[in-house]
């Protein structure tokens, strides 16, 4: 008689599991019917075309604007000339009477409208410098991975007709330190041209 009881816990036990295996299954199955219920099941195409459409507009507008932008202020006024030339894409510095700015970001404030002596070691100066070598090691980059955009060597120069020429001089000195050979001035468009 000792046989049967032995054998009667070996099939409670079974039938234990089979029930807690079942209940871990149900869980399972209910838990990934709450999660698939907010999945996306399809793509609605036409909206995606119309998404991408905008942007394409979007992105040939922008491309096809003028690399130099001269925000209008009355800190600078470019001069005036007659040339046909247009703009390029590179390093732009701006001078207005008040500081200098690589792209948009100010690199040097002007005391008086001339530069600090103690920003300028000879005809060097210091912040400028330092500013493009950032942008010349930017566009080296860029040139190393994309053979469609080599890196140029130009300078845009932006600056009001009134900038001294001393200060003008120490600027592209600078520019040339930094493998910057190339210079453009950008002026306006006399009118009636």
């Amino acid at each position: 008689m000792a046989e049967p009881l032995s054998h009667a816990p070996e099939a409670v036990d079974e039938e234990a599991l089979a029930r807690l295996r079942f209940r871990r299954a149900l869980a399972r199955k209910k838990r990934k019917e709450r999660e698939a219920s907010g999945e996306i099941k399809e793509l609605n195409i036409t909206a995606m075309m119309d998404m991408m459409t905008i942007l394409l507009v979007f992105l040939l507008k922008s491309f096809a604007s003028s690399s130099a932008a001269v925000t209008a202020s009355e800190d600078i006024r470019p001069p005036i000339s007659t040339t046909r030339a247009t703009p390029r894409d590179t390093v732009a510095v701006t001078i207005t009477p008040k500081s200098i700015l690589v792209g948009e970001r100010e690199v040097l404030r002007l005391t008086d409208g001339q530069l600090p002596t103690q920003a300028l070691q000879g005809r060097l100066v210091l912040a400028l410098d330092a500013q493009l070598k950032k942008e010349v090691e930017k566009l080296k980059y860029i040139a190393e991975r994309n053979p469609q955009a080599p890196f140029s060597k130009e300078l845009s120069v932006i600056a009001d007709r009134k900038v001294p020429y001393d200060m003008l001089l120490s600027v592209l000195y600078t520019a040339g330190q930094n493998e910057l050979e190339n210079y453009r001035f950008v002026v306006l468009k006399k009118e009636g041209d």
